[in-house]
Protein backbone atom coordinates (compact mmCIF):
# COMPACT_ATOMS: atom_id res chain seq x y z
CA UNK A 1 0.00 0.00 0.00
CA UNK A 2 1.32 3.60 -1.09
CA UNK A 3 0.28 6.43 0.87
CA UNK A 4 0.57 9.80 -0.66
CA UNK A 5 0.10 12.76 1.52
CA UNK A 6 -0.83 16.59 0.21
CA UNK A 7 -0.59 19.77 2.07
CA UNK A 8 -3.13 22.00 0.56
CA UNK A 9 -2.04 25.55 -0.18
CA UNK A 10 -5.07 27.43 -0.43
CA UNK A 11 -8.63 26.92 -0.96
CA UNK A 12 -8.86 24.08 -3.71
CA UNK A 13 -12.36 23.10 -4.64
CA UNK A 14 -13.81 19.46 -4.79
CA UNK A 15 -11.24 16.75 -3.55
CA UNK A 16 -11.08 14.48 -6.33
CA UNK A 17 -10.04 17.67 -8.56
CA UNK A 18 -7.30 19.11 -5.98
CA UNK A 19 -6.28 15.76 -6.31
CA UNK A 20 -6.14 14.88 -10.16
CA UNK A 21 -4.33 18.61 -10.23
CA UNK A 22 -1.69 18.30 -7.51
CA UNK A 23 -0.93 14.59 -8.72
CA UNK A 24 -0.43 11.87 -11.26
CA UNK A 25 -3.62 10.25 -9.78
CA UNK A 26 -6.68 11.20 -12.23
CA UNK A 27 -9.91 12.16 -11.29
CA UNK A 28 -11.96 9.35 -11.52
CA UNK A 29 -9.44 7.07 -9.46
CA UNK A 30 -9.19 9.84 -6.96
CA UNK A 31 -13.23 9.47 -6.45
CA UNK A 32 -13.28 5.49 -6.76
CA UNK A 33 -10.13 5.67 -3.85
CA UNK A 34 -12.38 8.11 -1.58
CA UNK A 35 -15.75 6.27 -2.65
CA UNK A 36 -13.63 3.25 -0.94
CA UNK A 37 -12.87 4.81 1.75
CA UNK A 38 -9.14 5.44 0.99
CA UNK A 39 -8.51 9.03 1.73
CA UNK A 40 -8.67 11.20 4.52
CA UNK A 41 -8.49 14.58 5.20
CA UNK A 42 -7.03 16.04 8.71
CA UNK A 43 -7.40 12.16 9.46
CA UNK A 44 -11.31 11.76 8.92
CA UNK A 45 -12.61 9.32 5.98
CA UNK A 46 -13.59 12.15 2.96
CA UNK A 47 -15.81 12.21 0.31
CA UNK A 48 -14.79 12.71 -3.31
CA UNK A 49 -16.80 16.33 -3.15
CA UNK A 50 -15.17 17.52 0.44
CA UNK A 51 -14.08 21.20 -0.35
CA UNK A 52 -10.52 21.87 -0.26
CA UNK A 53 -9.63 24.28 2.01
CA UNK A 54 -5.40 25.87 2.63
CA UNK A 55 -4.07 24.43 5.43
CA UNK A 56 -5.89 20.70 5.13
CA UNK A 57 -3.92 17.70 4.68
CA UNK A 58 -4.86 15.04 2.41
CA UNK A 59 -4.14 11.57 2.90
CA UNK A 60 -3.71 9.16 0.34
CA UNK A 61 -3.92 4.84 0.89
CA UNK A 62 -3.54 4.19 -2.97
CA UNK A 63 -3.42 -0.24 -3.16
CA UNK A 64 -0.47 -2.27 -5.10
CA UNK A 65 -1.76 -2.69 -8.39
CA UNK A 66 -3.14 -6.32 -9.21
CA UNK A 67 -1.25 -7.64 -12.35
CA UNK A 68 -3.66 -9.97 -14.28
CA UNK A 69 -1.95 -13.05 -15.75
CA UNK A 70 -2.34 -14.06 -19.51
CA UNK A 71 -4.58 -16.99 -19.42
CA UNK A 72 -4.43 -19.53 -21.84
CA UNK A 73 -7.54 -19.27 -24.61
CA UNK A 74 -8.37 -21.58 -27.76
CA UNK A 75 -7.51 -19.43 -30.28
CA UNK A 76 -6.44 -20.22 -33.81
CA UNK A 77 -3.23 -18.61 -34.93
CA UNK A 78 -1.46 -18.89 -38.05
CA UNK A 79 1.86 -20.86 -36.88
CA UNK A 80 4.54 -19.85 -39.82
CA UNK A 81 7.16 -21.80 -38.20
CA UNK A 82 7.93 -23.96 -34.93
CA UNK A 83 10.40 -25.51 -32.63
CA UNK A 84 11.75 -25.96 -29.55
CA UNK A 85 12.93 -22.91 -29.00
CA UNK A 86 10.35 -20.01 -31.32
CA UNK A 87 7.77 -19.94 -32.98
CA UNK A 88 7.06 -17.27 -35.57
CA UNK A 89 3.56 -16.85 -36.19
CA UNK A 90 1.56 -14.91 -38.49
CA UNK A 91 -0.80 -11.89 -36.55
CA UNK A 92 -3.85 -10.76 -38.27
CA UNK A 93 -5.27 -7.05 -38.06
CA UNK A 94 -7.25 -6.18 -35.36
CA UNK A 95 -5.58 -9.10 -32.82
CA UNK A 96 -4.15 -7.34 -29.53
CA UNK A 97 -0.21 -9.03 -29.09
CA UNK A 98 -0.41 -9.48 -25.38
CA UNK A 99 -2.98 -8.46 -23.03
CA UNK A 100 -3.02 -5.10 -21.77
CA UNK A 101 -5.82 -2.28 -19.60
CA UNK A 102 -9.58 -2.59 -21.91
CA UNK A 103 -7.17 -6.25 -23.67
CA UNK A 104 -7.15 -8.77 -20.79
CA UNK A 105 -7.95 -11.66 -23.18
CA UNK A 106 -8.34 -12.76 -26.79
CA UNK A 107 -4.87 -11.78 -27.44
CA UNK A 108 -2.21 -13.07 -29.51
CA UNK A 109 -0.47 -14.26 -26.40
CA UNK A 110 -3.24 -15.71 -24.83
CA UNK A 111 -3.59 -17.97 -28.20
CA UNK A 112 0.35 -18.98 -27.82
CA UNK A 113 -0.26 -20.03 -23.63
CA UNK A 114 -2.72 -22.67 -25.06
CA UNK A 115 -0.85 -23.87 -27.85
CA UNK A 116 2.86 -24.10 -26.20
CA UNK A 117 5.26 -22.73 -23.29
CA UNK A 118 6.50 -19.50 -23.58
CA UNK A 119 9.70 -17.61 -22.19
CA UNK A 120 9.05 -16.09 -18.68
CA UNK A 121 11.60 -13.18 -19.07
CA UNK A 122 8.67 -10.58 -19.44
CA UNK A 123 6.24 -12.23 -16.92
CA UNK A 124 3.19 -13.57 -16.67
CA UNK A 125 1.55 -10.44 -19.04
CA UNK A 126 4.02 -10.07 -21.63
CA UNK A 127 5.43 -14.07 -21.72
CA UNK A 128 7.75 -14.92 -25.02
CA UNK A 129 6.98 -11.29 -26.27
CA UNK A 130 10.37 -10.04 -28.12
CA UNK A 131 8.79 -7.30 -30.12
CA UNK A 132 5.61 -6.14 -30.94
CA UNK A 133 3.24 -4.84 -33.73
CA UNK A 134 0.19 -2.73 -33.74
CA UNK A 135 -2.97 -4.15 -33.29
CA UNK A 136 -4.01 -3.43 -36.71
CA UNK A 137 -1.07 -3.93 -38.28
CA UNK A 138 -1.00 -7.57 -39.49
CA UNK A 139 1.97 -9.71 -40.01
CA UNK A 140 4.93 -11.48 -38.46
CA UNK A 141 6.51 -11.83 -35.07
CA UNK A 142 8.68 -14.53 -33.60
CA UNK A 143 8.28 -15.06 -29.72
CA UNK A 144 10.40 -17.00 -27.65
CA UNK A 145 9.75 -20.64 -26.42
CA UNK A 146 12.56 -20.41 -23.35
CA UNK A 147 14.31 -17.80 -21.76
CA UNK A 148 17.36 -18.47 -23.40
CA UNK A 149 15.81 -17.60 -26.81
CA UNK A 150 14.43 -14.79 -25.39
CA UNK A 151 17.85 -13.22 -24.37
CA UNK A 152 19.20 -14.15 -27.82
CA UNK A 153 16.64 -12.37 -30.18
CA UNK A 154 16.32 -9.40 -27.27
CA UNK A 155 19.99 -8.77 -28.26
CA UNK A 156 19.75 -9.29 -31.86
CA UNK A 157 17.06 -6.56 -32.41
CA UNK A 158 18.92 -4.27 -29.87
CA UNK A 159 22.35 -4.30 -31.97
CA UNK A 160 20.42 -4.44 -35.39
CA UNK A 161 21.22 -8.24 -36.59
CA UNK A 162 17.38 -8.89 -37.09
CA UNK A 163 15.52 -7.41 -39.71
CA UNK A 164 12.09 -6.86 -40.38
CA UNK A 165 10.38 -5.39 -43.57
CA UNK A 166 7.52 -4.00 -43.70
CA UNK A 167 4.84 -3.49 -46.83
CA UNK A 168 2.47 -0.42 -47.00
CA UNK A 169 0.27 1.79 -48.81
CA UNK A 170 0.42 5.52 -48.10
CA UNK A 171 -1.29 8.83 -49.20
CA UNK A 172 0.20 10.75 -51.83
CA UNK A 173 2.86 9.90 -54.50
CA UNK A 174 6.14 9.78 -53.47
CA UNK A 175 8.22 10.91 -56.09
CA UNK A 176 12.14 9.88 -54.87
CA UNK A 177 11.72 6.02 -55.60
CA UNK A 178 13.37 5.46 -51.88
CA UNK A 179 14.52 7.63 -48.71
CA UNK A 180 15.88 7.41 -45.27
CA UNK A 181 13.88 8.72 -42.52
CA UNK A 182 16.00 9.26 -39.23
CA UNK A 183 14.49 11.19 -36.50
CA UNK A 184 13.73 10.80 -32.99
CA UNK A 185 10.80 9.55 -31.68
CA UNK A 186 9.08 9.98 -28.29
CA UNK A 187 6.04 10.13 -26.19
CA UNK A 188 3.54 13.00 -27.55
CA UNK A 189 4.00 16.04 -25.26
CA UNK A 190 0.39 16.91 -24.69
CA UNK A 191 -1.11 13.22 -25.90
CA UNK A 192 0.54 10.37 -23.73
CA UNK A 193 -1.29 8.00 -26.24
CA UNK A 194 0.64 8.81 -29.02
CA UNK A 195 3.91 9.34 -30.38
CA UNK A 196 5.85 11.75 -32.09
CA UNK A 197 8.98 13.31 -33.65
CA UNK A 198 10.47 15.24 -30.85
CA UNK A 199 13.86 16.47 -29.60
CA UNK A 200 15.29 14.18 -27.46
CA UNK A 201 13.20 11.31 -28.35
CA UNK A 202 14.83 7.92 -28.90
CA UNK A 203 16.68 7.44 -32.00
CA UNK A 204 14.50 5.94 -35.03
CA UNK A 205 15.34 5.15 -38.40
CA UNK A 206 13.26 4.01 -41.48
CA UNK A 207 14.52 2.68 -44.84
CA UNK A 208 11.72 3.23 -47.42
CA UNK A 209 11.24 2.35 -51.13
CA UNK A 210 8.76 2.75 -53.72
CA UNK A 211 7.16 -0.44 -55.00
CA UNK A 212 4.17 0.82 -56.98
CA UNK A 213 2.58 4.22 -57.80
CA UNK A 214 -0.95 4.70 -58.28
CA UNK A 215 -1.46 8.58 -58.18
CA UNK A 216 -2.61 9.69 -55.36
CA UNK A 217 -1.24 6.58 -53.44
CA UNK A 218 1.83 5.02 -53.03
CA UNK A 219 3.06 0.75 -52.26
CA UNK A 220 6.18 1.15 -49.99
CA UNK A 221 8.32 -1.12 -48.35
CA UNK A 222 9.50 0.01 -45.05
CA UNK A 223 12.92 -1.79 -43.68
CA UNK A 224 13.35 -0.99 -39.45
CA UNK A 225 16.66 0.06 -38.69
CA UNK A 226 15.12 0.56 -35.23
CA UNK A 227 12.19 -0.43 -33.29
CA UNK A 228 10.06 2.30 -31.76
CA UNK A 229 6.79 2.18 -30.79
CA UNK A 230 4.79 3.09 -33.69
CA UNK A 231 7.66 4.10 -35.72
CA UNK A 232 6.58 3.29 -39.52
CA UNK A 233 3.45 5.26 -38.66
CA UNK A 234 4.84 8.36 -36.99
CA UNK A 235 8.01 8.55 -39.53
CA UNK A 236 5.84 8.25 -43.15
CA UNK A 237 3.39 10.88 -41.57
CA UNK A 238 6.21 12.78 -40.73
CA UNK A 239 7.19 13.55 -44.33
CA UNK A 240 3.79 13.96 -45.25
CA UNK A 241 2.65 10.56 -46.69
CA UNK A 242 0.51 9.03 -43.69
CA UNK A 243 -0.59 5.37 -43.76
CA UNK A 244 -3.90 4.52 -45.34
CA UNK A 245 -6.13 3.85 -42.63
CA UNK A 246 -4.12 5.23 -39.56
CA UNK A 247 -7.03 6.55 -37.53
CA UNK A 248 -4.38 8.29 -34.92
CA UNK A 249 -1.34 9.72 -37.41
CA UNK A 250 -3.22 9.65 -40.60
CA UNK A 251 -5.38 11.96 -42.57
CA UNK A 252 -9.39 12.47 -41.10
CA UNK A 253 -10.91 11.53 -44.23
CA UNK A 254 -9.84 8.40 -46.18
CA UNK A 255 -11.38 7.63 -49.54
CA UNK A 256 -10.44 4.13 -48.72
CA UNK A 257 -12.32 2.41 -46.48
CA UNK A 258 -10.46 0.21 -43.93
CA UNK A 259 -10.72 -1.25 -40.77
CA UNK A 260 -7.39 0.05 -39.81
CA UNK A 261 -3.72 0.95 -41.30
CA UNK A 262 -2.63 -0.60 -44.10
CA UNK A 263 0.76 -1.80 -42.96
CA UNK A 264 2.02 -4.82 -43.19
CA UNK A 265 5.09 -7.45 -41.51
CA UNK A 266 5.99 -9.12 -44.71
CA UNK A 267 9.38 -10.27 -43.68
CA UNK A 268 10.99 -11.51 -40.71
CA UNK A 269 14.83 -12.59 -40.24
CA UNK A 270 16.97 -13.86 -37.30
CA UNK A 271 19.59 -16.10 -36.21
CA UNK A 272 18.38 -19.31 -34.54
CA UNK A 273 18.79 -18.87 -30.62
CA UNK A 274 20.77 -22.53 -30.95
CA UNK A 275 21.71 -23.73 -33.92
CA UNK A 276 22.87 -20.22 -35.38
CA UNK A 277 21.49 -20.50 -38.68
CA UNK A 278 20.12 -17.18 -40.25
CA UNK A 279 16.45 -17.59 -40.83
CA UNK A 280 13.91 -15.52 -42.83
CA UNK A 281 10.39 -16.06 -43.32
CA UNK A 282 7.31 -14.02 -45.62
CA UNK A 283 4.46 -14.19 -45.44
CA UNK A 284 1.30 -12.85 -48.23
CA UNK A 285 -0.56 -9.84 -47.89
CA UNK A 286 -3.87 -10.54 -46.66
CA UNK A 287 -6.64 -10.64 -48.87
CA UNK A 288 -8.39 -7.10 -47.66
CA UNK A 289 -4.87 -5.88 -48.48
CA UNK A 290 -4.66 -7.51 -52.25
CA UNK A 291 -8.34 -6.48 -52.76
CA UNK A 292 -7.42 -2.71 -52.51
CA UNK A 293 -4.12 -3.23 -54.55
CA UNK A 294 -6.45 -4.67 -57.19
CA UNK A 295 -8.69 -1.95 -56.95
CA UNK A 296 -5.87 0.77 -57.25
CA UNK A 297 -4.01 -0.99 -59.86
CA UNK A 298 -7.80 -0.94 -61.93
CA UNK A 299 -8.27 2.73 -61.32
CA UNK A 300 -4.92 3.64 -62.99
Amino acid sequence: MEEIILNAAGDGGRLDKYIADNSDISRSFAASLADDGMITVNGAAADKKTKIKDGDIIVISVPEPIVPEAVPQDIPIDIVYEDESVIVVNKPQGMVVHPAPGNYDGTLVNGLLYHCSLSGINGVIRPGIVHRIDKDTSGLLVVAKTNAAHESLAAQLKEHKAHRRYVSIVNGNIKEDSGTIDKPIGRHPRDRKKMAIIQGGREAVTHYSVLERFGSYTLVECVLETGRTHQIRVHMASIGHSIVGDRVYGIKKERIKTNGQLLHAQTIGFEHPVTGKMMEFTCELPQYFQNILKKLRNET
